[in-house]
């Protein structure tokens, strides 16, 4: 938060001065609404009330460390005792362009009318007492008695049993404001008197913009980058990032580099962690070994590495997943770029394998006697598995290569010559073992490769599997089988978006079923023969099969009221209108653009309209 709108005070003083410094959390706090960032639907809450004259008794701020409960607490106090020197204001008002007459003594935490109670250390039914005791009386200056009871989660079960009469009805001139991170702990007694706000997590983009104005108006020069990095450390707290932008200015004593704020934070360098996880990813232990030993001997934590490298992992899933997500400015140049780049050659199991494996191999190193060879070991799991194929394409391959083929992985792949294909019409030998990689990563912890036995399927009592290329291919194999809800649900409450053989993504329409996506996998594969991978996408897709045929009805309907035979008929007979069409003779077959929606012969050589 900052208070963009005043002036700081002049504590800027050096050396030499009587002012003493003032950190920024404390010198640029807000003092209005206007100032406050990253709240919009508090502020929007409180001027719709306020306007209106809806004005509750009491309120509570809920939210994590820093991100203004206390001070926004404060502007409450404010906004409702602002009152002019000469009267123009009438009552409560957001609309504070300049100091009024209790605003400095409120915002100092020093006017009689405004109490502020820390819950942490006043925790006893006698504290809360003395608040019932006092609240009867009228203040003494301003237009309303506002207490501020800050960490009222701290109070004892007799301290809110005692609060809850004076809280349900309190004299008028009495308002509350309390103020908590632990919202849970307060009893619903007391949560039912109030009115709730959730102060939100700052975003890093403006947390950097909000930094950046800061460094500003303090003549620090900082590089985009080391914002970035701070506002990232602060996790969305405002405070949390002005204290880490005072402690980075103190460290550079200077321009305020990337590098410094790094090497302050402990943080691994990103451009180093991103060539790690590329080693990784390339099933490159030497390449990953060599990388993590690097930035080990230049002081970096292992268990910081390893998190870094979880936040990349979890950067480049957020941008397969939405694109858009790489042009947050709040990482660099050379991580937004990269990510899109991993993001379009990795899939997706293979980037929720490695988050689980780090996510476990973090709690190892946290615990173990030395974190440097644990995480060594964690690294050489993940490049391990990064080339094994998961459950599912592991015997795909075996049932394109009949069974008698053997999976193996990495530079045994490679350097492994194919086998000379036989003429003989010998019996085939037994299979050779197929080593598969298990489904969870912890399997791998001892580092030893499962194996299983895989005996080859017999090729004359295998059952076929039914080609499905096309999404209303798709449709029409469930009108087929008589499944006339999955049908409906298919051609009404999906858009299509991407269609693969074996592989369906779609977007929901907003009245669709949440939990058919399982089932319709489970019925895919009963009725085709092969698993079915069911995806459902943030993006538009195209529209329903059900909108389409509606809206091919609707054309058809309008083009037959063109025509001039139609339009005599209609003429002739008021009141009539044109129902349905149909057409009596067969029309000679077009080609079909859009590959997406395909044919829509059924596997079988039926028609989809013959259902």
């Amino acid at each position: 938060m900052t208070d963009a709108g005043a002036p700081p005070p002049p504590d800027r003083a050096g050396p030499a001065g009587n002012a003493p410094y003032r950190v920024l959390a404390r010198k640029y706090r807000p003092s209005s609404f206007d100032d406050l960032i990253g709240q919009e639907a508090v502020v929007r809450t409180v001027s719709n009330a306020f306007e209106t004259g809806r004005i509750p008794q009491a309120w509570i701020l809920t939210g994590v460390r820093g991100v203004g409960k206390t001070t926004t607490a404060r502007i409450l106090a404010r906004a409702l005792n602002y009152e002019m020197p000469d009267g123009s204001v009438k009552g409560p008002t957001i609309h504070m362009p300049t100091l009024g007459v209790h605003c400095q003594a409120i915002m100092e935490s020093r006017h009689m009318d405004v109490l502020e109670m820390d819950a942490a250390s006043h925790t006893g039914v006698d504290d809360v007492r003395q608040i019932n005791d006092s609240v009867r009386y009228a203040p003494a200056s301003a237009r309303y008695k506002v207490y501020i009871i800050d960490e009222v989660h701290m109070l004892s079960t007799a301290a809110f049993n005692a609060f809850l009469k004076t809280l349900e009805e309190p004299p008028e001139h009495a308002k509350f404001v309390f103020a908590t991170t632990e919202i849970r702990k307060v009893p619903v007694t007391v949560l039912s008197r109030c009115q709730r706000f959730d102060l939100r997590r700052v975003e890093a983009d403006v947390l950097m913009k909000h930094l950046a104005n800061i460094a500003a108006k303090e003549n620090v020069e900082i590089e985009p980058e080391a914002l970035g990095i701070i506002a990232r450390a602060a996790e969305g707290s405002v405070r949390d990032s002005l204290s880490l932008l005072d402690q980075a200015i103190a460290h550079a004593a200077g321009a305020v580099k990337a590098d410094a704020v790094r090497q302050m934070l402990g943080l691994a360098d990103r451009t180093r962690v991103i060539d790690l996880f590329e080693s990784l990813a390339r099933g490159d232990i030497a390449a990953a070994f060599k990388e993590f030993r690097d930035q080990y001997d230049v002081g970096a934590d292992p268990i910081v590495v390893l998190s870094d490298l979880a936040e990349f992992v979890n950067f480049v899933t957020r941008v397969k997943i939405i694109p858009a997500t790489a042009d947050n400015v709040a990482y660099g140049e050379t991580e937004r770029v990269r990510a899109k780049d991993f993001a379009s050659k990795i899939s997706m199991r293979v980037l929720s394998r490695m988050w689980q494996m780090l996510l476990k191999g973090i709690t190892e190193v946290q615990g173990a006697t030395r974190p440097a060879a644990a995480a060594e070991m964690v690294l050489v799991r993940i490049a391990y598995v990064a080339d094994l194929p998961t459950p599912d394409e592991a015997i795909r391959m075996l049932e394109q290569n009949g069974g008698g083929s053997q999976i193996v992985s990495g530079s045994a792949a490679r350097s492994s010559a194919p086998a000379a294909p036989t003429a003989s019409a010998a019996p085939a030998p037994p299979a050779a073992p197929v080593r598969m990689p298990m489904s969870s990563p912890s399997t791998f912890g001892g580092g030893a490769r499962p194996q299983m036995a895989a005996p080859a399927p017999d090729p004359q009592g295998a059952t076929p599997q039914l080609r499905v290329t096309s999404f209303t291919q798709l449709v029409a194999l469930a009108g087929q089988k008589r499944d006339l809800m999955t049908k409906s649900a298919l051609e009404g409450d999906m858009r299509l978006v991407r269609f693969e053989e074996g592989r369906l993504e779609v977007a929901l329409e907003p009245n669709a079923s949440k939990t058919m996506i399982s089932e319709l996998a489970r019925k895919f594969e009963l009725w085709t023969g092969r698993r079915w991978t069911i995806i459902v996408s943030n993006e538009q897709g195209q529209a329903t099969l059900r909108s389409v045929s509606q809206a091919a009805k609707q054309e058809h309907a309008r083009n037959a009221e063109a025509d001039p035979r139609v339009q005599e008929v209609l003429s002739r007979f008021p009141g009539t209108k044109v129902v349905e069409v149909r057409r009596l003779a067969p029309e000679a077959p077009e080609s079909n653009d859009n590959a997406d929606y395909g044919s829509d012969d059924l596997p079988d050589g039926s028609d989809a309209d013959d259902l």
